[in-house]
């Protein structure tokens, strides 16, 4: 069995982190290979660990999960040849809700054995009122494997009195509060289903004569899938293996709140969402910061892959040039070495190194997706200051983050969070940058598509992150002690 993997690095504590992906094939020989290759495409939405479930009539359900990246557990053919049939799901995650460093049984595919037959499921997603569901199924009499809410699923399904799986699934899910994208399998069906909000994404292709489920395109991409549609908020869909789609509306229609961050930060730029590029539509992030917050310099310097596109259209916008001021050493992978203290206090020269001839004696516009905690900013400006440059100025390509995500997203706790106890202008003397600039919500909104701007009596998005308007009442953090917005 494979170790859990050591902290990330200190670079990548200062991201918010979407904590899983989900994929799917039914109708193909050795499904499995093509979700293990979907997986790999996912893996930047979650790097903990994955599963894979796969089911032959011969030889019933199988699965594997390991700690660490899907290349290093999911490519051994010894591996691949124990998951054999036309049927398989599969995950990678962070943990969110659970435990952190969590055990095995917290890695996802979860499985259920019903008197129906047997039946796996991979959530994307955090169910906000887990800890109550969970309470009341303890004291009926359920015993649970995991810390993960997303077991409460399977109990649920398990406790329903509906006649078929997909009927049971429907019966558990009207239950669950947040944000949901499962894809799930029985013996003989490829299931998925996207919570009535939409929050998390959900997609369907077709692959020869089968069919795939993910959370994002470019998976389908590396099985030479065709992206056929999205799946619709509220939407189930029921695949067979004989190639026939079933559709399906379960829960009360309601106004579409996908994630913003979505398009900012999570999905990776060769996605597709919203039938637009993701990649585009960071580019245009860019050109609507240049023209909220213009500022004379030299250079407009990304940082480091996420900045690249905001960065690429600030420079369009602006007529600055654009350079690679900051190279990433692509192949630190989190397991490189043991940190010493001496190797903490490199703090991201690990990660990234400036291009001194580049940065030297010029005013510098660093563009970056997001201020977290402000801790890796800090030492970005450091390291541009110490190669010369003459000034610094930050442009960041979402608004202020001043609120935690319960819908599936690492997020640290609200005082941790700068935007959360800092104006920007505090939180430019904090970073000591000559300038320090967020897109507006507004700005934000017309980048990805909204001509308008936010419509602020039903925004059209998941913002809550940033506006604190919360679509889905945090059930268990209300009864810890969250105060939303409107209470404070």
């Amino acid at each position: 069995m494979s170790k859990p993997m050591p902290p990330a690095h200190p670079f990548d504590d200062d991201k918010l982190k979407e904590e899983c992906g989900v994929f799917g094939v039914v109708g193909v020989a050795d499904a499995a290979n093509f979700v293990a290759l979907g997986l790999h495409a996912l893996q930047h939405r979650g790097q903990e660990a994955g599963g894979i479930v796969s089911h032959c009539p011969e030889d019933g359900f199988n699965n594997a999960r390991r700690f660490g990246y899907v290349r290093d557990n999911f490519t051994s053919q010894s591996l691949m040849k124990t998951l054999p049939g036309p049927l398989a799901i599969g995950h990678v995650r962070y943990s969110t809700a659970g435990s952190k460093g969590a055990a095995i049984r917290d890695v996802q595919p979860f499985f259920g054995e019903f008197s129906m037959g047997g039946a796996a499921i991979a959530h994307n997603g955090n169910i906000t009122n887990a800890e109550a569901l969970r309470k009341e199924l303890i004291e009926r009499g359920s015993i649970f494997q995991s810390s993960s809410d997303s077991e409460c699923i399977i109990h649920l399904m398990a406790r329903s009195l509906q006649r078929n799986i997909p009927e049971r699934m429907e019966d558990a899910l009207r239950r669950v509060e947040g944000a949901f994208s499962v894809v799930a399998m029985t013996r003989t069906k490829l299931i998925g289903v996207r919570d009535p909000l939409g929050v998390r994404p959900l997609v369907l292709g077709k692959v020869g004569d089968g069919w795939a489920l993910s959370s994002e395109t470019c998976a389908l991409d590396i099985i030479g899938a065709e992206f056929v549609r999205e799946i619709e908020p509220g939407e189930m869909v029921v695949i067979t293996a004989e190639g026939g789609v079933e559709s399906l509306f379960p829960f009360r229609k309601q106004d579409s709140k996908f994630c913003i961050f979505e398009h900012v930060y999570f999905s990776r730029p060769d996605s597709i969402i919203g039938g637009r590029s993701v990649y585009e539509t960071r580019r245009q992030i860019g050109v609507e910061l240049a023209r909220e917050a213009p500022v004379e310099a030299d250079l407009v310097c990304p940082v480091p892959d996420s900045g690249t596109p905001a960065a690429i259209g600030f420079a369009a916008e602006s007529g600055i040039p654009f350079g690679l001021g900051i190279t990433r050493n692509q192949y630190m992978g989190r397991t490189f070495i043991e940190p010493t203290e001496q190797i903490r206090n490199m703090g991201v020269r690990l990660k990234l190194n400036v291009n001194r001839a580049l940065i030297k004696d010029k005013r510098v516009i660093l563009v970056d997706d997001s201020v977290v905690r402000g801790t890796t900013s800090r030492k970005i400006k450091e390291m541009i200051l110490d190669a010369g440059a003459k000034e610094v100025h930050f442009r960041i390509a979402s608004p202020p983050t001043a609120w935690p995500c319960f819908y599936g997203v690492d997020t640290p706790q609200r005082e941790k969070l700068l935007a959360a106890t800092m104006s920007e202008e505090e939180m430019c003397q904090h970073l000591a940058v000559d300038s320090l600039k967020f897109i507006s919500l507004n700005g934000l909104y017309r980048a990805v598509g909204e001509g308008d701007g936010r419509n602020s009596a039903c925004p059209q998005y998941c913002d809550a992150c940033f506006s604190g308007e919360y679509p889905v009442a945090p059930t268990d953090m209300l009864q810890k002690g969250f105060k939303l917005k409107a209470a404070e």
